[in-house]
């Protein structure tokens, strides 16, 4: 399983890629806002710092709009993965850019219907929204189990990234379905890899081993 960070923060992209744990970045005009900075310069820093994809989405939402907004991004660096959204207009432009070689992550998933049209269309990647659907109330762990089924079924090479990921739960769980990918937060990063048992343990050992170095005294 890969993991993708959904992030724009380039301090917290260091830190996780420094372990070996980073196998590519999403973004979003929401993220990229938070950084302060031109859209451009931070792409391009992204890029430089990871090797994998870097999803960069299009703000357009017509056809012609979002291929000329996927051919700039493209063109920014050989990992630039464009971000379309799922609308008839970005199935289009999935289509064209397919034919074109430019790789894509078709964004806000909510039904097997979108994954399975996303995925014909050309798509390299499909982005179901877990958490968002657990927030209406539904089970949006079922969505990457039932993707997981049809892609399969019908031999389709888009790959699943989980995203909306909001919990440990919601990670594992990921995995356990099959996503290819599970695209996770910065801020939940960090509690991937704490447990208090493990605090506990650590804790533990340093008491005995202070008492190991003490014994002759």
């Amino acid at each position: 399983m890969k993991f993708f960070l959904d992030t724009a923060n380039i301090e917290e992209i260091k830190r996780i890629n420094n372990l070996g744990l980073v196998d590519g970045i999403t973004t979003n005009p929401t993220l990229i806002a938070k950084e302060g900075k031109d859209f451009e310069t931070v792409i391009k820093e992204i890029t430089s710092v990871v090797d994998g994809p870097v999803s960069a989405e299009v703000v357009a939402l017509d056809y012609e709009g979002m291929i000329e907004e996927a051919r700039e991004l493209a063109a920014w660096a050989d990992n630039v993965v464009v971000k379309i959204p799922m609308t008839e207009d970005g199935l289009k432009a999935v289509n064209t850019l397919s034919q074109e070689g430019i790789k894509t992550n078709v964004t806000l998933i909510f039904s097997v219907a979108q994954g399975l049209l996303a995925a014909k269309a050309g798509a390299t990647y499909i982005s179901p929204f877990i958490g968002r659907i657990d927030d209406m109330g539904d089970d949006g762990m079922s969505l990457i189990y039932n993707l997981r089924l049809v892609l399969d079924n019908f031999d389709l090479d888009a790959e699943i990234i989980a995203a909306s990921i909001r919990h440990i739960g919601h990670f594992e769980e990921t995995a356990e379905a099959g996503a290819d990918i599970a695209t996770v937060p910065g801020s939940l990063f960090p509690k991937l890899w704490s447990h208090p048992l493990t605090d506990k343990g650590i804790e533990g050992f340093m008491a005995d081993w202070k008492v190991y170095q003490n014994r002759d005294e």
